[in-house]
């Protein structure tokens, strides 16, 4: 890596968004002597308590992403459900990494799926649909149970409706909610597992170990470290990481979200190009956390080890699990990580809970 592109300690970097991703990429960043400056249209948001800077204006303002392009010396991004268009505004003053080519592909789930077919990743079965007028078809030809999905905004099961037998197909479509969606064949998994690969600006690539992830109401519960994947399985899910994160030409961190079949068999379900939930426990349990590994990538540092020094849970606390944060504490090997939002409504993430339990598992 020459040492030009290399971005000293005391620049700032950009985050575009200011939930706990970006609170806690703006953590990551000071401890390694960046500043940092987020932008997001909310007041007081979870980011701007630890970061140095923060803009509050809407994504569309280009006077003040002007402004706070000019503060920074690189941008990046804590979600992908960003409009492209400001962020292909800012890539046109400074770097922006990963590039608005990536949040493309990642935030539409049909040119995800696209994608990843043409660079021969195993998906599920699926059709894209932009009408309800062929909707029957598109089911038809994916055929039942199936999933119908908003190509765009969807998350934690948001914009989705499965589809079986007895299902109503309006009914689906209005529960989707979007004008253009994705169908896709229901998979019969025996558990979801993710992997998070980082890429830097040198083209080297690092991966954290697969972990097992558990759902409740379409939102991460709890993340298992490691999964309970064959050291073969383990191997081809960071190797489609690496595979993905190459061909999409990554500057980041990358999360490959995957469906594990009876049989071991491994098919991509989605990609996040940020920091992932799935990835908290590196805070704790990693000598680099995800975050760290974000902030090396995008201002062109080495990559830093991702050796697990312990196996662990990762415990989402939503809602009102908050409030155990007393009783929490109680446990010495607990590691308890709050994300500074003032109310705890349903299904809002307001910090998780890392139990490291002991030595790390041989594979």
């Amino acid at each position: 890596m020459s040492a030009s592109l290399l971005l000293p300690p005391g620049s700032t970097i950009g985050i575009l968004g200011g939930g706990q991703l970006g609170r806690m990429i703006a953590q990551a960043a000071a401890s390694l002597g960046y500043r940092t400056h987020i932008y997001a249209p909310e007041t007081n948001p979870p980011a701007a308590q630890v970061a140095t800077a923060t803009t509050t204006a809407a994504y569309e303002d280009r006077d003040a992403l002007a402004r706070f392009a000019a503060d920074c010396a690189v941008v990046t991004y804590e979600f992908e459900n960003i409009p492209v268009e400001p962020v292909s505004f800012l890539a046109e003053l400074l770097p922006v990494r990963p590039n608005p080519r990536v949040l493309r592909i990642t935030q539409d789930r049909l040119n995800e799926k696209d994608f990843l077919a043409r660079i021969g990743v195993p998906t599920t079965r699926y059709r894209g649909v932009s009408a309800f007028a062929r909707l029957a078809e598109v089911v038809a030809e994916v055929g039942r149970p199936c999933v119908l999905k908003s190509s765009r905004m969807g998350y934690d099961g948001k914009g989705q409706a499965k589809i079986v037998e007895e299902s109503d197909i309006a009914t689906a479509w209005r529960q989707m909610g979007a004008s253009v969606g994705i169908v896709e064949k229901f998979v019969d998994f025996a558990y979801e597992a993710s992997v998070i690969v980082t890429r830097g600006l040198d083209g080297g690539m690092s991966c954290f170990v697969p972990v097992q992830n558990r759902h409740e109401n379409h939102i991460l519960a709890e993340t298992i470290v490691p999964a309970p994947l064959s050291p073969e399985a383990q191997a081809q899910a960071q190797d489609l990481a690496r595979k993905i994160a190459e061909a999409i030409d990554l500057v980041g961190i990358l999360c490959v979200e995957l469906f594990v079949g009876a049989d071991g068999a491994l098919l991509v379900n989605e990609l996040a190009p940020r920091p992932h939930n799935s990835g908290h426990w590196t805070l704790d349990a990693c000598v680099t956390s995800q975050f760290e590994q974000l902030v090396r990538a995008i201002c062109g540092l080495p990559l830093g080890s991702t050796e697990r020094l312990a196996d662990c849970t990762m415990q989402n606390l939503i809602g009102d699990q908050v409030h155990a944060w007393p009783e929490i504490l109680k446990d010495p090997r607990a590691k308890l990580h709050l994300y500074g939002k003032a109310e705890a409504r349903p299904g809002r993430k307001m910090g998780h809970v890392t139990r490291l339990l002991g030595p790390v598992t041989a594979l």
